[in-house]
């Protein structure tokens, strides 16, 4: 099934409590479609960048094969979409320091017409108003999944809430979760969600795994288990588990409860590899066979 993903693709400036990095490559869009590019291609991009876009970005997304950069606009009058953040020592809690919208504040890119077969839409971060614009121009769609943030939650909750009429998937984090619907209990947050449109939903845990909630039933997993040293940045990996577990998905053409269970592993396993370098490093330096090597040590202990 043809996979298309829209969000940002930004410019991430990260601290952490031992290391941090400036101007790094981010986005959700980028970390989604280098995760989901290890498990199907092609992977339709849309998205926009401005002129202060850094070229050495724009090498790496050139470099992952199977990435259709058809639908990414370069405006040369335009600032990228940045963001910056610091983690604190639990690694689960962080602040944001800064959100620079830049193109997001424009018109949002144009979908080429190759694109108009895609069957499986993500919809990363961006702001649920062109989220939703953009599901629109794809009747004939399949499966469509959401992620969102705190700060749309906080200044669209009503745009939100009318795109969650439209999809059949969420995929967010246990904060955001309790933050849309007051319910501390994951399960009993995405049940609420799931009363608001949404088919499944999908609440990211951070090192405790995450949650399935769908029709058929509930299926947790756990996180993969690395060592402190071993993570470096958590940015990026919620949109890495979402494109590991859509890209398996749109592989094996099939949307079942089933079916979600294995993509959940593997959007796991995708996941862990981002944790281990600032931006898209740990996607770009990974390959299939250590991948699997992962998959398999970690269906052996759960």
């Amino acid at each position: 099934m043809p996979l298309l993903v829209t969000g940002t693709i930004g410019i991430d400036t990260v601290e952490t409590p031992t290391a941090s990095a400036e101007g790094v490559s981010g986005g959700s869009c980028a970390y989604f479609a280098a995760a989901a590019a290890f498990h199907h291609n092609p992977i339709r991009i849309v998205g926009a960048v401005g002129g202060d876009w850094p070229i050495e970005h724009k090498s790496i997304l050139k470099s992952i094969k199977g990435l259709c950069l058809d639908g990414l606009e370069e405006r040369s009058k335009s600032k990228t979409f940045s963001w910056g953040g610091k983690y604190f020592d639990n690694m689960n809690q962080r602040e944001t320091l800064f959100t620079e919208l830049g193109v997001l504040e424009e018109p949002p890119p144009t979908i080429p017409e190759s694109y108009s077969d895609s069957r499986v839409i993500f919809l990363a971060n961006s702001h649920p108003s062109i989220q939703l614009d953009l599901l629109n121009n794809f009747p004939s769609r399949q499966l469509a999944v959401a992620d969102t943030m705190d700060l749309w939650i906080n200044i669209a909750n009503d745009e939100l809430h009318e795109l969650f009429k439209h999809i059949d998937g969420l995929v967010i984090n246990d904060s955001e979760a309790e933050q849309l619907t007051g319910i501390s209990n994951s399960i009993e947050a995405a049940k609420e969600l799931i009363a608001r449109g949404p088919s499944f939903v999908i609440v990211k845990l951070g090192e405790h795994g995450s949650i399935l909630v769908h029709p058929d039933g509930e299926y947790q997993i756990p996180a993969v288990a690395l060592s402190p040293e071993q993570v470096v940045d958590p940015t990026g990996a919620g949109d890495s588990f979402a494109g590991g577990f859509l890209g398996h998905l749109a592989s094996c053409d099939e949307v079942t409860f089933d079916a979600m269970k294995k993509a959940m592993k593997w959007g796991t396993i995708t996941a862990s590899f981002t944790l281990q370098s600032f931006g898209l490093d740990g996607l770009v330096s990974a390959n299939k066979e250590q991948m699997q090597e992962r998959m398999t040590s970690f269906e052996q202990k759960f």
